[in-house]
């Protein structure tokens, strides 16, 4: 049996239930907004996917926007982003039709995902261009110095991007000892950087 506007009892039940959060839970959640935007990404993305995170379970659009105090569009449109980014998927509850999305919980995952959609859109793009800039133009005698520095930049970029390959393949528990060694590291190298 349905009631008002088609919708089951269970459904309607399930889907305006509120996520209780505490103080220190919207504290998170608010930082993470304010980081997002510094990082060039949408304060409610951002605080979408710290919402989900914190929480550890799925949620449907309804509970994100009143918990985030957001308009539905706005959890819409910023749910679409986040599943473009592979940071959410979408996820069912037994007797409700509604979507629910999730995060992943493993930080190093997390982690994973961003760098490789990041190098994907902004970094990849660049290097392909400089390639392609440099072989196709014809520098004159007055901008030898302007190709050795874009050649020097392309460079640069391919060899972050072969090691910044290279760095996500490695389990976290290597990624993370490699971080924690970076100076015993540079010691046994005998690198000194005098100043």
């Amino acid at each position: 049996m349905t009631t008002e506007n088609n919708v089951e009892p269970s459904e309607k039940n399930q889907s305006s239930e509120t996520i209780q959060i505490s103080e220190l839970g919207n504290q998170f959640i608010l930082h993470w907004g304010e980081m997002g935007t510094r990082w060039g990404i949408n304060r409610t993305v951002s605080q979408i996917h710290a919402l989900l995170y914190y929480i550890g379970k799925p949620a449907n659009a309804e509970q994100i926007a009143d918990t985030l105090q957001v308009a539905r569009s706005n959890v819409s449109n910023s749910l679409k982003e986040l599943q473009n980014w592979n940071l959410i998927r979408i996820t069912h509850m037994m007797g409700d039709r509604r979507d629910y999305f999730e995060t992943s919980l493993d930080v190093w995952q997390l982690f994973h995902t961003v760098i490789t959609e990041r190098k994907a859109r902004e970094f990849d793009p660049t290097v392909k261009f400089l390639s392609a800039f440099l072989h196709d133009n014809t520098f004159s005698n007055n901008e030898k110095e302007a190709k050795e520095r874009v050649y020097e930049m392309l460079v640069l970029m391919q060899t972050l991007s072969v090691w910044g390959d290279e760095m996500l393949k490695m389990k976290p528990e290597t990624l993370t000892k490699i971080m924690k060694y970076g100076a015993k590291i540079k010691s046994m190298l005998g690198i000194y950087e005098g100043k």
